[in-house]
């Protein structure tokens, strides 16, 4: 006896959907790697050792990090992007993931065709310091200062293609100003050259500068946050300072590689979000410098094709060298 054709597509879509919820309802049945395409001991790993032990504890299986530095952050990516479309291989992306599609001649990778965004996890604003020796407490008083003597003052930032050096970029671009940027091979020297009073003004990432300004060594003109930081709260934003425009901040997000399950992507959302949410983990990120975000998948991507847009436009008007 033949089965009626539309009793044959109900069974046919019934099929189809059972096999599009089983992905999430046995996920994940093995172990998880998180990619971090950085050195061990950064805030990116700190991060991802902090979301992999609660996603472990939550799902009843391993989440385990492996650190994979390199190509400014590339390696790793690639890794990832390379990777079975499964949801059991995943990358923490800090802000390189938006920069180097416009700081590289040749990117290895697509942030749009590779990837499936799943939470911005967290983020920290970037910084703008000054000695406690210039007579700036402002910005418009820094702003003013510099315009004053046109050259004389030289600013800092942790290194080519970091949002902090961007940062600063896009602030002299807004007020063209005649400052000379000076690259450092990380936070910690281009911090210490700001105390030292080497380079008079510093951008940087707020959590490796925020105890030099509580002591007092050095003054925090301004975050480039929309609100202010738990960590510096006396501390105004740029909008708050006069300056429109001027949002920055170092992120922490988590993608898959492209085609992976649809269910996985939203149980992986899901379950971070709960993460992200836990008292312990907000006092951690706040101790780090980091506020929580936990956007959507969309809202995720909205914000990587923002970023890439906006640096890549910097990075052009800058006059910022490709890397080849």
């Amino acid at each position: 006896m033949k089965m009626p054709m539309r009793i044959l597509g109900a069974v046919a879509a019934l099929i189809a959907g059972a096999a599009l919820v089983q992905p999430a309802a046995a996920y994940p049945d093995k172990v998880v790697r998180i990619i971090v395409p950085f050195a061990p001991a950064g805030p990116t790993d700190v991060m991802a050792r902090l979301i992999a032990q609660k996603l472990s504890e939550n799902l009843k299986q391993q989440f385990v990090v492996e650190n994979h530095p390199g190509a400014g952050g590339n390696l790793g990516t690639m890794q990832v992007a390379r990777a079975a479309p499964d949801g059991y291989t995943l990358l923490i992306a800090s802000s390189s993931f938006v920069v180097n599609p416009s700081l590289y001649a040749k990117n290895p990778y697509d942030a749009f065709k590779d990837f499936a965004p799943i939470t911005l996890a967290a983020a920290s604003p970037n910084i703008l310091v000054v000695n406690s020796d210039v007579p700036a407490k402002s910005v418009k008083e820094l702003v003013d200062l510099v315009n004053k003597t046109p050259g004389k003052f030289a600013m800092g930032n942790p290194g080519v293609g970091t949002t902090p050096q961007l940062a600063g970029e896009l602030f002299k671009l807004t007020l063209k100003l005649d400052v000379t940027s000076v690259p450092f091979g990380g936070a910690g020297p281009a911090i210490q050259a700001v105390v030292g009073n080497h380079t008079q003004i510093a951008f940087t990432a707020l959590p490796p500068t925020a105890p030099q300004v509580q002591s007092g060594k050095l003054r925090g003109l301004a975050v480039t946050s929309a609100k202010r930081s738990a960590a510096l709260p006396d501390v105004p934003t740029m909008a708050e300072a006069g300056i429109q425009g001027q949002e920055s901040e170092t992120m922490q997000g988590i993608l898959a590689p492209a085609g992976t399950p649809q269910a996985i992507i939203d149980k992986l959302h899901a379950e971070i979000v709960k993460v992200m949410a836990m008292p312990d983990v907000k006092e951690r990120c706040a101790q780090l410098g980091f506020d929580v975000v936990a956007n959507t998948p969309a809202e995720f991507a909205a914000y990587i094709k923002n970023d890439i847009e906006k640096w890549g436009k910097v990075i052009k008007e800058a006059n910022i060298p490709q890397i080849k």
